[in-house]
């Protein structure tokens, strides 16, 4: 199978150039200006072409709450967003504490063959927040990440010994910065202890340390601290939301909540001066129903770019070379895979992409089951045109309205 990307604008981390793309069994083959080679050809004149983007924080809800979203429509709505690689969380039902899980769900996205992902497994077994035994028959060939997302691991001891188990795995340990005593007095103060714990932590055990959705400034204060001081084991994660909505304007409900302006611009920041590692969404489906309950969350994978893009290079606070960076190329080192840039050998995935339309969110269009979104009717530029997976188109805007 042979795919040739002509007259595209190309970017990746470290090149930005005008030339093709030539994809052949799923493999970048080659690049350069007018390559002359007889097979499916797109034109993508005035357009950008970029590694496809990759997301370390998402909930697909497979199995157990279908209802929200499950694989089928999550890998839709990841590749109408330009994403064709995922890391899914594991507060499913029954909750992932075993490669019995792991497998199934890995089984089904290879079914729906639209997206590549990693299946994280619980810290502790069932979200209990005591017992981490499971952790003996993960296999980490396949697993490479473990996490209690959504709830976080309250105990010192415990994740202590997470910690250890990890580094005696060479997995990494992805933490829910909240100290759930806390949270009822301060969302704020909660975030920041349980951050303090998990930086000190990861420096003792020496275990890699990835921390979710980052979202105050004393937390990103805390892990600029430690990679200063040279621990290149604490990596972490800021969500399109929190660089872009502050509690002025939006009282829209996520978890961590939408921060003050001092905390988004602390974000931004960060970003800019290379603290934060990625951009990660926390693409969190609901029904309409249970957001109207309260249920935190919104769906991320559909917005992520344009919002990113807008906030971060439309602005010119950073390169668009650095926004693949943190959509692409960081995350595919953290996962381990060969994707997120663009050189011969690694998966053709690529998104083409049309920088120059402002477009309106419309939450109608989403390809999630979820509707859930705070920016609705919000402008911004951006906007994916095709995404291709191994050298195959698996969306395109045409073929889609």
């Amino acid at each position: 199978m042979e795919l040739l990307i002509k007259n595209a604008r190309i970017v990746d981390v470290s090149q930005d150039f005008a030339g093709d793309i030539y994809i052949v069994n799923g493999k970048i083959a080659a690049m350069g200006e007018s390559l002359a080679i007889k097979c499916e050809t797109i034109d993508a004149a005035g357009k950008v072409v970029m590694p496809s983007f990759i997301d370390m924080h998402v909930h697909f809800r497979e199995p157990g709450y279908e209802y929200k979203e499950d694989i089928e429509s999550g890998s839709r709505s990841a590749v109408r967003g330009g994403y064709t690689m995922v890391n899914l969380m594991g507060n499913t039902d029954p909750v992932c504490s075993s490669m019995d899980v792991v497998n199934k769900v890995l089984s089904r996205v290879e079914q729906v063959g639209l997206v590549d992902a990693h299946q994280c497994v619980s810290i502790t077994r069932d979200f209990s927040g005591s017992d981490i035994s499971h952790l003996e028959e993960v296999d980490e060939k396949v697993v490479t990440i473990i996490t209690d997302d959504g709830k976080g691991v309250q105990s010192n001891k415990v994740m202590l010994d997470a910690m250890l188990k990890a580094v005696e795995k060479d997995m990494v340990v992805m933490a829910h910065g909240e100290d759930e005593d806390i949270t009822p007095f301060s969302f704020r103060l909660s975030e920041n202890i349980e951050t303090i714990r998990d930086i000190e932590l990861a420096k003792y055990t020496g275990a890699k340390l990835h921390m979710a959705h980052v979202s105050t400034k004393e937390a990103m204060e805390y892990i600029l601290q430690a990679k200063v001081q040279g621990y290149d084991n604490i990596t972490c994660e800021v969500a399109p939301h929190h660089i872009y909505l502050s509690s002025d304007e939006s009282n829209y409900r996520v978890n961590p909540p939408i921060r003050e302006m001092e905390d988004v611009e602390a974000m931004l920041w960060a970003v800019e001066e290379g603290y934060v590692d990625m951009i990660a969404t926390d693409h969190a489906p609901h029904t309409v129903e249970d957001k109207q309950n309260g249920a935190p969350g919104m769906v991320g994978l559909e917005t992520a770019f344009p919002v990113s893009y807008t906030a971060l290079v439309k602005s010119g606070r950073i390169s668009l070379s650095k926004l693949t960076e943190l959509m692409s190329r960081n995350p595919a080192k953290l996962l381990g895979v060969k994707k997120g840039e663009l050189k011969i050998g690694y998966d053709g995935d690529v998104v083409i992409v049309d920088l120059d339309t402002l477009k309106a969110v419309d939450s109608s269009e989403f390809h999630s089951k979820g509707k859930n979104t705070p920016f609705e009717g919000m402008e911004f530029y951006g906007e994916v045109l095709k995404t291709i997976r191994k050298g195959v188109v698996v969306y395109s805007k045409e073929e889609s309205q």
